[in-house]
């Protein structure tokens, strides 16, 4: 996973829009999450479309063993 670095991986909205090309581009280069503030306050997350595409299929295959525990009774 990765580890956050508070002051290059939280960027306030404004911040973005000005920038997002280089944000993009360094996004692309480090596949360190983004994560953008408005007002202050955590609003969104920027991932590269890899590094979405493996956590949505972990989500999955978690989803799937807990289905499988569910329907085994609980019992492994």
């Amino acid at each position: 996973m990765w580890e956050l670095q508070i002051s290059e991986d939280i960027l306030p909205l404004g911040a973005f829009k000005t920038h997002a090309s280089r944000v993009i581009r360094q996004l692309q280069a480090t596949q360190r999450p983004f994560i953008i503030t408005q007002n202050g306050k955590p609003a969104a997350v920027l991932l590269t479309p890899e590094v979405f595409d493996r956590l949505t299929e972990r989500a999955r295959s978690l989803d799937a063993l807990d289905e499988g525990v569910a329907d085994s009774g609980g019992r492994m």
